[in-house]
C-alpha cells in the first residue's frame, strides 16, 4: 500500500483505539457520548476490513513459505495452487481498505431536495418531467424513503412545468446526487400523426438538504411577496394570499411555494428550499476547485450537462457518463431498475477517486 495511505490507515487505527478507551470510561455527557459512539461505529467497519487484510497477508506469507519446502512436493503443489487465489483476494481486500480511506463526501448522509423542470420540447417535455418526477417518487418508496411533495406546477394536460420534493431517509443524497443534469427523451408523441420520433428534455437538480446552521441568511437580503395561489391555466385556487415568493437579493435566487393553504407553511418550505439552493451553490464552488485537481470525474452535477437518454421506441435507457445501456425502460421508469444505473455510476466515481489518490 502507498506510504500516504498507510500513514492515513495508522492514524485511523490510533483514533479507533482512543475512542474505544474514551467510551469504556465514564464522565461523558449524553451528546458527547452519542457523537463519539457514531464516530466509533463508522471506524469499526474500516477496522474490520483491516483485520481481514492482515489475516490475508499472514496466510499469503504462510503459503509462500510452503512453496519453498522441498521435502513435501504434494504440499508444495497445493500451496502454489492456493497462492494465486490468495493474491487475488489480497488485491480485493487492499482495494476495499483503500476505498475506506478515501475522503467521504460530508453531504452523503443528508436528506435531499429534488427539483425537476421541463426543458426544450413544449408539452412533451412537461409530460416527460412528470414521468421523471414519478420515477423518483416510486424509487423512494422502494427504498423506504419519505417523499414529500413541496411544489407542483402543472400544465393542465398531465405534464409538469416544474416539481420539487423533499426526500428523507438513509443515504438519500449519496445515491441521488449524480442524478443532476439534463435527461433527454426520444419517443413518438401521442399527438404526432406521422409517427416521427421527437426529442425533448427535462432537467433534474438534487440538492443536499441544508439546516439553518449550515447557511446564514440575513433577513435584509430577502424580499418576500405574498399572492394568491393559482392552478393550471392561471385560475385562482385559493381566496387568500397564501402563496409566497422569496427572492434572495444577493444571488437573485427566487423560490415560490403555493401548495399549502397556510402562508406560514409556504414560507417555511420556501426558506427550506432557498437554504438548500444556497448551500448547493457553495458546494458546487468547492467541488469545481477540487475537480480541477482530479484526473477524471463521473459528472459535474451541472444541470446543463446531458447525462441520460430515455429511448422509448427501442425500450432502452443509456447513461452517457458510464456508457451503460439497459433495455428495460419500463423497469427504470417504475424505479425498479434505477439502482442498476446508480450503482454503476457510484462504482465509476469510487474508481476515479481511488485512481486520483493513487496517482
Amino acid at each position: 500500500m502507498e506510504p500516504r495511505l498507510e500513514s492515513r490507515l495508522q492514524q485511523l487505527l490510533r483514533r479507533y483505539a482512543e475512542l474505544r478507551d474514551a467510551l469504556s470510561g465514564s464522565g461523558l455527557g449524553g451528546a458527547e457520548f452519542a457523537r463519539l459512539s457514531k464516530e466509533y461505529s463508522e471506524l469499526s467497519s474500516i477496522v474490520a476490513e483491516v483485520d481481514a487484510l492482515c489475516r490475508a497477508r499472514e496466510e499469503l506469507a504462510s503459503l509462500t513459505e510452503m512453496t519453498r519446502s522441498p521435502d513435501d512436493p504434494e504440499l508444495k503443489a497445493l500451496a502454489e495452487e492456493e497462492l494465486q487465489s490468495m493474491r487475488e483476494r489480497l488485491r480485493d481486500l487492499e482495494d476495499k481498505v483503500k476505498l475506506c480511506l478515501l475522503p467521504k463526501d460530508a453531504d452523503d448522509e443528508r436528506n435531499a431536495i429534488i427539483e425537476v423542470r421541463a426543458g426544450t420540447g413544449g408539452e412533451e417535455a412537461a409530460l416527460f418531467a412528470a414521468e421523471l418526477f414519478r420515477m423518483y417518487q416510486r424509487y423512494a418508496a422502494l427504498r423506504g424513503w419519505r417523499f414529500e411533495i413541496l411544489d407542483l406546477s402543472e400544465t393542465g394536460l398531465g405534464g409538469f412545468k416544474e416539481a420539487s420534493a423533499s426526500i428523507t431517509g438513509r443515504d438519500v443524497f449519496a445515491r441521488l446526487k449524480f442524478e443532476s443534469g439534463v435527461h433527454r427523451v426520444q419517443r413518438v408523441p401521442e399527438t404526432e400523426a406521422g409517427g416521427r420520433i421527437h426529442t425533448s428534455a427535462a432537467t433534474v437538480a438534487v440538492l443536499p438538504e441544508a439546516e439553518e446552521v449550515d447557511v446564514k441568511i440575513d433577513e435584509k437580503d430577502l424580499r418576500i411577496d405574498v399572492f394568491r395561489a393559482s392552478g393550471p391555466g392561471g385560475q385562482s385556487v385559493n381566496t387568500t394570499d397564501s402563496a409566497v415568493r422569496i427572492t434572495h437579493l444577493p444571488t437573485g435566487l427566487v423560490v415560490i411555494q403555493q401548495d399549502e393553504k397556510s402562508q406560514h407553511k409556504n414560507k417555511a418550505r420556501a426558506m427550506k428550499v432557498l437554504r438548500s439552493r444556497l448551500y448547493e451553490m457553495e458546494r458546487q464552488a468547492r467541488d469545481s476547485a477540487r475537480a480541477a485537481e482530479r484526473k477524471s470525474q463521473v459528472g459535474t452535477g451541472d444541470r446543463s450537462e446531458r447525462i441520460r437518454t430515455y429511448n422509448f421506441p427501442h425500450g432502452r435507457v443509456t447513461d452517457h457518463r458510464v456508457n451503460i445501456t439497459l433495455y428495460k425502460i419500463d423497469k427504470v421508469m417504475s424505479g425498479e431498475a434505477l439502482d442498476e444505473i446508480i450503482d454503476a455510476i457510484l462504482a465509476e466515481d469510487r474508481a476515479a477517486r481511488l485512481a486520483a489518490v493513487e496517482g
